[in-house]
């Protein structure tokens, strides 16, 4: 995967790619830490990782089976996964979650007839009809209800199965402290929480390694809670290392 990074900027810009920062968040944090060390991308100039520590990253890994097992396994609209996201507090931004929640599921369609979708009120209202009109309707209404065992119910279901990935989850993690600060570019780390450090990244952070800053107010998808906050936080880090330069006059 990042590999694919690199193959992805060589595609759109050659052999002379222009100056990149790298931003991650959670797993992608952990592939964006890989492109770096890795050097897929040589024109890097900074990376951003956000809201992923390798040690709780690894504890939470124990416990992730169950969570996906939490989860709905299919929602009867759009509306109603974004709706799941917000209520179960994965995005705390109703805004974002109707962005971000659209790539996340798919739709799928299966037929009326299927035991595993309800059909009964279909039926009961066919009977209905049989009842209440002659016999010259019949036949229309033996058509409507062949119709309606053809007819396809949608809905919506994950994307991906994350359950089917759990022998690569350890790799994705495993040495990733180490991974970050190993890095020889300038580094941000974004927290929800200053209780997500572990031992290495504490340590590194003391030394002045990388520049961390906690985002209270916000859960895992930091980047979707508190957007104008992030914004800032890279905007300002930018700046600093002389990425770029504050435009005068800008409004929000």
């Amino acid at each position: 995967m990042a590999k694919d990074v690199g193959k992805v900027i060589e595609a759109l810009y050659g052999e002379n790619p222009p100056p990149i920062m790298i931003i991650g968040h959670s797993m992608g944090g952990a592939i964006a830490v890989h492109t770096a060390s890795a050097n897929h991308v040589p024109s890097l100039l900074g990376l951003c990782v956000i809201d992923v520590v390798e040690g709780t990253a690894m504890d939470a890994l124990n416990s992730m089976q169950n969570f996906l097992r939490s989860r709905p396994k299919t929602f009867k609209s759009l509306e109603n996964a974004i709706e799941w996201s917000v209520k179960s507090g994965q995005i705390r931004n109703i805004e974002s979650a109707r962005v971000s929640m659209g790539g996340q599921v798919k739709k799928c369609e299966e037929s009326a007839s299927n035991p595993s979708v309800s059909n009964s009120s279909v039926e009961g209202i066919i009977e209905e009809e049989e009842e209440e009109q002659g016999a010259e309707e019949s036949n229309k209404k033996r058509m409507k209800e062949e119709d309606q065992e053809v007819k396809k119910e949608s809905f919506y279901t994950w994307r991906v199965e994350l359950s089917k990935t759990e022998k690569y989850w350890d790799g994705w993690f495993r040495g990733l402290s180490a991974l970050f600060l190993s890095c020889h570019v300038p580094k941000l780390l974004l927290l929800a929480g200053v209780d997500r450090l572990d031992k290495d990244l504490t340590i590194g952070q003391m030394q002045g390694k990388f520049q961390m800053q906690v985002l209270p107010q916000c859960g895992h998808a930091v980047h979707e809670d508190v957007p104008e906050k992030v914004a800032d936080a890279l905007a300002t880090f930018m700046v600093r290392h002389k990425f770029t330069e504050f435009k005068e006059g800008f409004l929000w």
